[in-house]
């Protein structure tokens, strides 16, 4: 059966999901939810509640607990915002640098073997794949931003 793009992306991303957390649990005991968390603390700048409950579309309180129990695994550092209230700044400690690492490079290796079965040119589907991430974050900024780059690209 042959899907069209769409539904054939997000078959393949929860596909890709589950096998990633199938991995991660079988190598290191972790769940993918829990280095998505920690992945997107240390490499992607998600460096408070409110930023990491936005980056995996979740609510804060949901971010709390996950905050809380990679707390008391020893991954994350959870101190008191400089802003105050309840929000945490949010830091990787030494064993969780070493996981998102660890972690991270068995899931790319994982993937380079599967691309390089499926015949897929490697460089073509990062590039496309990076074309489509960059699209992506061009649709996240206001309108009259994105009205005006393209009013600039016409002249």
């Amino acid at each position: 059966m042959t899907l069209d793009l769409g539904r054939a992306l997000h078959t393949l991303t929860a596909r890709l999901d589950r096998a990633a957390d199938r991995m991660l649990q079988a190598e290191f005991h972790v769940g993918y939810r829990r280095f998505l968390v920690l992945y997107m603390v240390g490499d992607l700048g998600a460096s408070n509640q409110r930023s990491l409950a936005d980056w995996l579309g979740v609510t804060e309180p949901s971010v709390s607990r996950m905050i809380a129990s990679l707390s008391r695994d020893g991954l994350l550092n959870a101190a008191p915002h400089s802003a105050g209230g309840n929000q945490r700044q949010l830091t990787l400690t030494p064993d969780g640098r070493e996981l998102v690492h660890r972690c991270g490079a068995l899931l790319v290796g994982r993937l380079d073997v599967l691309v390089e079965a499926s015949g897929v040119p490697y460089d073509l589907y990062t590039r496309y794949t990076n074309q489509l991430l960059a699209a992506l974050d061009a649709g996240d900024k206001p309108a009259a931003s994105r009205l005006s780059q393209e009013a600039h690209a016409e002249h």
